[in-house]
């Protein structure tokens, strides 16, 4: 079924929107207004009020009367609330993922993780975080979409943008933190590999406590 033209161009400002968010070229708490948005993503403004209501449904902007829209804020509630989702949703998909992942799956992502691991004990360049990053996101993605369940993979898409916001100004991993990350994910793995349910949502929800910690300088 073809997509209609102006579905597309609101996706396509959807996306424009957040990659501005997460790169900080749109601020958090920043009022902007319908035109702004406009000259920032370079979509027309019909794309842009169309885009609109599915950001307030998602909760990155509210209008604020007789001001303009405002861009989702940081602060302490919605660092609690997005991990404390996170935590509810990776904790039951993880132990969905422990009963109905193939072994050969498993084994292929420790691989994965254990080869970064150990490149990374040694020395990490920019080559290797980019690499790292990219598995760090698609591991827990994948863990997400094997539920198949698209009302939840939405949910989480949402919800690792805002995280990803709460991260001060950076949003990857940091080389001092690649290696505690891949080991958290490791031992995740590990409990997956033994078909241990129990272990492997204990792992993921002390994978997911550290990163607050992180995400908050603790």
């Amino acid at each position: 079924m073809t997509v209609p033209v102006s579905l597309r161009l609101r996706d396509h400002a959807y996306s424009n929107f957040t990659e501005m968010l997460l790169a900080r070229d749109i601020q958090p708490g920043q009022i902007v207004s319908q035109r702004e948005l406009v000259e920032l993503t370079g979509m027309p403004l019909g794309a842009i009020r169309e885009m609109i209501p599915r950001l307030e449904a998602d909760g990155l902007i509210k209008t604020v009367p007789k001001r303009g829209l405002q861009v989702l804020s940081i602060d302490l509630d919605l660092v609690r609330n997005a991990f404390q989702l996170r935590s509810i949703i990776e904790g039951e998909a993880i132990l969905q993922f422990c009963r109905t992942a193939p072994l050969d799956v498993i084994d292929r992502l420790t691989r994965e993780h254990q080869q970064i691991r150990d490149t990374a004990a040694t020395s990490v360049s920019p080559d290797i975080l980019q690499t790292a990053q990219q598995i760090d996101w698609a591991f827990h993605d994948q863990i997400i979409d094997a539920m198949g369940n698209a009302i939840i993979s939405d949910i989480h898409r949402v919800n690792a943008i805002k995280i990803r916001l709460i991260r001060n100004t950076d949003t990857r991993i940091l080389p001092e933190l690649l290696v505690p990350v891949f080991d958290e994910h490791l031992a995740i793995l590990a409990a997956l590999k033994d078909r241990d349910g129990t272990g492997a949502v204990r792992a993921i929800h002390a994978h997911i406590e550290s990163a607050k910690k992180r995400a908050l300088g603790m």
